[in-house]
């Protein structure tokens, strides 16, 4: 007999039992989490992240319309100016990509917990501060506006890396996908809903619209401060469950070293759906790899991980180019199909159909290919996989974009025609949503170690924000070369561009359906902890409760 086993089989006859080690502790409560079954405390997390998007999709397409009105105001019935406009609409991506490389950083070194509900809040006030703002002398409403608007920006980004970081840490291996796909699809119902709420607002101040006198268009500024307005209230609901969810175990074991908590953190919230923390019997720290400039150059600097990074980043980069200027082109869409800019009678009713038509115009969009899309990709991605669907989607894309790029003067010519283009406008926005949209926001949350999941999260939904600003910014510019929406067919070309590019910074990601977040990682799990110095736990104290848990369970 082996002088290892022969030892342990003195153990087992003397009546003592084998410790189990702080690794082992470590890989059998990661286990419990990746195996686990689904569950109301998974519903409650999808839930409590997914009103977060919810916000934030409403706060961020309620201003095409909320733009709209403000230039009715302040213009006496005129519009903004092209600057202003921009201005509206550009603050809050430039914010979001500040908030999202700053909570990325926050939340790996700070802790998910601790800065989940922060970012809530400061959406919250922003979104209550653009509601009350007002114009003096002294300043102008545009000023005021785009600083609340930068300020919710800030907030928004960073619900993205906090909001799919702990999704994806507290989720089972075979759920990930559709858990993270059920958050993100939460926009879809944001945007929707801000069609649904600008409809009904319109409707409710009808009278006062088309009655009052251009100088005084009370009606109007109370319709939109009610729109913005109404945008904090499911992140008021959401923000005590933010505050008090747990830390995620992964956080705990891998960056806290802290593997007895997180141990006790798994038993708990997997039986009743609570958790304790015990600052004083619980104090072991295990030595693990931690988060240090020198160690991310370290990781990084291999080939195998940045090429991940990078590929991430990139996706979202070329994604959000086309996703956010395509949302750029709605108008020339909602024209097409009749919902465009009124132009006959008073310019009262032309002001008051103008805003009704771009508010159901917007819902009629929404349902016809943002919704369907997202739950299409609910449904695939962890039979499929998240890279299957991110190629298809960016090979179709690229061929819908050069169809409308190249055939846009041809079908645009001709009433059948428009209404083909209309149709592809819908499919584009159906396989952004069914592909790379879905899936730059899933896979980020899955591909790096605990101690860099959310910087590299952060990182890369920075990139797509960068590419959204650029979209905003720059093609905004570009389109009018030549006259209105002259070089729109360009545009579209440019997207197909980018597009393409997608494809091939998908190749560079792994396929991570059904994979533990520890195998993802690249990192020898074997050797990850260093047990030395760490008390181990008898392997008889683990058993009794693991077999008190079964029993609660039952």
């Amino acid at each position: 007999m082996p002088p290892e086993a022969e030892k342990n089989h003195t153990n087992h006859n003397n009546g003592t039992n084998a410790a189990i080690t702080a690794g082992e502790r470590r890989r059998a409560a990661l286990a419990e989490v990746n195996e686990a079954k689904f569950s109301r405390f998974h519903v409650k997390t999808c839930i409590v992240a997914g009103v977060g998007f919810f916000t934030d999709a409403y706060d961020i397409f309620s201003i095409s319309i909320v733009a709209l009105m403000i230039g009715y105001v302040y213009h006496q019935g005129g519009s903004n100016t092209a600057n202003q406009d921009l201005g509206l609409k550009v603050s809050t991506p430039i914010g979001t990509f500040v908030g999202q490389l700053l909570f990325g950083w926050l939340a790996d070194h700070v802790g998910r917990k601790r800065m989940y509900g922060i970012e809530l809040i400061i959406i919250i006030i922003g979104t209550l501060g653009q509601a009350v703002a007002g114009q003096a002398p002294a300043i102008s409403i545009y000023g005021v506006m785009i600083m609340w608007r930068f300020i919710m920006g800030v907030g928004i980004g960073g619900d993205y890396p906090l909001s799919a970081i702990i999704t994806s840490e507290f989720a089972a291996r075979r759920i990930r996908g559709r858990m993270m796909a059920a958050v993100f699809s939460a926009q879809g119902w944001g945007n929707l809903t801000s069609g649904i709420v600008s409809v009904i607002t319109v409707v409710a101040y009808k009278n006062e619209i088309l009655s009052e006198p251009l100088t005084d268009l009370k009606g109007i500024d109370q319709a939109w401060r009610i729109i913005i307005g109404l945008g904090c209230v499911p992140g008021v609901v959401a923000l005590y469950f933010r505050l008090t969810i747990p830390e995620t175990p992964r956080y705990t074991m891998d960056v806290e070293r802290n593997i007895k908590q997180a141990s006790q953190d798994v038993d708990t919230y997997l039986t009743t759906g609570t958790y304790v923390v015990d600052p004083i019997h619980n104090t072991e720290r295990a030595e693990v790899p931690k988060a240090t400039w020198a160690d991310f150059r370290r990781h990084f600097g291999q080939w195998k991980n940045f090429k991940i990074l990078f590929g991430a980043a990139w996706s979202w980069f070329a994604l959000d180019i086309a996703f956010y200027g395509l949302g750029l082109n709605s108008s020339t869409i909602l024209a097409t199909i009749g919902f465009g800019t009124y132009t006959k009678g008073t310019k009262q009713l032309q002001m008051y159909q103008t805003l009704y038509n771009v508010a159901v115009g917007n819902i009629i969009l929404s349902v016809g290919g943002l919704l369907p899309g997202y739950y299409f990709a609910m449904a695939f991605v962890d039979v499929w996989g998240r890279k299957p669907i991110q190629l298809m989607g960016f090979i179709l894309l690229t061929i819908i974009f050069c169809c409308m790029g190249f055939g846009y003067h041809a079908m645009l010519a001709t009433s059948p025609g428009s209404k083909a283009f209309v149709f592809l406008y819908c499919m584009a926005n159906f396989f952004q949503n069914f592909g790379p949209n879905t899936t730059t926001f899933i896979i980020p949350g899955e591909v790096f170690p605990t101690r860099y999941r959310s910087t590299g999260h952060g990182i890369s939904a920075a990139s797509g924000k960068l590419g959204a600003i650029i979209s905003q910014v720059g093609f905004n510019r570009l389109v009018n070369i030549g006259g209105k929406n002259a070089w729109l067919n360009h545009i579209l070309e440019l997207f197909a561009f980018f597009m393409l590019t997608g494809i091939f910074s998908t190749l560079l990601l792994p396929e991570t359906k059904n994979l533990t977040l520890e195998d993802l990682s690249n990192e020898d799990q074997t050797t990850f902890v260093h047990d030395a110095g760490i008390p181990a736990v008898p392997e008889e104290v683990t058993r009794i409760s693991s077999e008190h848990r079964t029993l609660h369970q039952l």
